[in-house]
């Protein structure tokens, strides 16, 4: 009984604190997701593992970023969707005849899987909102087919910032 007792007095402090440690680590700092769609081929596959810094509050957030998010989609709004950043703030956003028009100028994407098939906008983003389209353009549920194209600053997870599975893909995310 006096070893039970005395495992107890020094394991299950340096585990409580570990516990702590993690829960934090994974609520506020960052966590690891596997991506459940191919809305973002060719740049993340099916069952990819990334890293998802959940800072957003300190996150200077660009035009193409990838982001987690809670999309404003009617029965989906508590699902994780990773898409890339289209749209900041103010940003005027249109597709037309395939290509993406960001703020009257065409953007190259070389990310993107092949040419989209829809025309879309002219939006403006509002404040604290952004837009987002997945990578595989012409196959993802995002921004273009939403009754509202625009996530809240508010429903944003973070930032997805690396791949660390499958083991040949490690790296940074672009």
């Amino acid at each position: 009984m006096g070893k039970i007792k005395r495992w107890v007095r020094e394991w299950v402090p340096a585990l409580a604190i570990a516990g702590i440690i993690s829960f934090s680590f994974n609520t506020y700092v960052a966590q690891g997701m596997t991506i459940p769609s191919g809305s973002m081929l060719p740049t993340i596959q099916l069952d990819d593992k990334v890293f998802v810094e959940k800072m957003v509050s300190l996150t200077d957030f660009q035009f193409g970023d990838i982001v987690v998010f809670y999309p404003p989609l009617p029965g989906h709004e508590n699902e994780k969707f990773i898409k890339r950043l289209i749209g900041l703030p103010g940003d005027t956003i249109e597709i037309k005849n395939g290509q993406l028009i960001r703020n009257g100028s065409v953007v190259d994407e070389p990310y993107v899987k092949e040419r989209m098939t829809y025309s879309f906008g002219p939006v403006t983003v509002p404040q604290n909102q952004y837009l987002f389209l997945g990578d595989n353009r012409n196959d993802s549920l995002d921004a273009h087919l939403w009754p509202t194209p625009f996530v809240d600053k508010s429903k944003i997870v973070g930032k997805a910032m690396f791949r660390y599975y499958p083991l040949p893909e490690i790296g940074e995310i672009k």
